[in-house]
């Protein structure tokens, strides 16, 4: 077990890829703190966690709050004493036609998306810069390397997602031994899509059009992570596109 005793923060793990992960993780031998705001999905997924052998700690933790988000890799080392990898997963993506004007919910994902995700990443590399070790997953999206009507601004969050996580592996890798991978999914079966509130765009949405698509499943993110973070200390996997076969750009 390539990854036994090293210690994981995944943030937006109540559910989803975030949740998955965690599990999958567990089962590697990684030592995993949950964080998310939702503070019964976290204590569930812990006792499941545990009950099948493997540890976990819950951060209550709203990625928008820098305190809280400092607050976790601080649960993180004083539990656990290190922080190996992060996981950069917590996000949103209320899709809205422009002309339509969710305005808060476009400053929601940005906060979230973008910020959020920065703010993670200031809260680990300290630890991570000192030991010259870590891995550093940011997940973005197909949507962060092509444009959809109704995801304007969803996608320009993912392009950020997908730049940021470029330039810290410039920055990062060769000085610090800092891995950096964007796993970018197409279609995955996530609470993602009971977001909308654009009922125009909720109305093509459930029109038919996506019928013939078989999303992919939160554990098929979870595998690419582990492939990522469990190659030779030499090896950097930058990126990974990964799509429901039947899914087109």
């Amino acid at each position: 077990m390539k990854l036994k005793n090293k210690v994981a923060i995944i943030t937006g793990a109540s559910s989803g890829i975030g949740e998955a992960t965690a599990k999958a993780l567990a089962s590697e031998g990684v030592k995993v703190v949950l964080a998310a705001r939702r503070i019964d999905k976290l204590e569930k997924l812990k006792a499941d966690i545990e009950t099948n052998g493997g540890k976990a700690v819950v951060a209550k933790m709203d990625v928008v709050n820098r305190v809280e988000v400092e607050n976790m890799a601080k649960v993180a080392i004083d539990t656990f004493g290190q922080i190996d990898i992060l996981i950069n997963n917590a996000g949103l993506m209320p899709l809205s036609y422009m002309k339509n004007l969710h305005v808060e919910e476009w400053d929601r994902m940005v906060d979230v998306n973008i910020k959020g995700a920065m703010y993670a990443v200031a809260a680990v590399l300290p630890d991570m810069m000192e030991r010259k070790n870590g891995d550093i997953i940011n997940i973005s999206s197909i949507a962060g390397r092509k444009i959809f009507p109704g995801a304007a601004v969803y996608c320009a969050t993912k392009f950020a997602v997908t730049a940021l996580s470029e330039g810290m592996r410039l920055e990062l890798s060769k000085p610090y031994n800092i891995r950096v991978t964007s796993i970018e999914p197409g279609a995955v079966a996530t609470e993602l899509t009971q977001t909308f509130t654009d009922k125009e765009l909720i109305d093509q949405w459930n029109d038919g059009r996506r019928d013939h698509l078989e999303p992919l499943n939160p554990v098929d993110i979870a595998n690419a992570i582990i492939y990522a973070v469990s190659q030779p200390e030499g090896v950097s996997v930058n990126e990974i596109l990964i799509m429901p076969t039947m899914q087109g750009l």
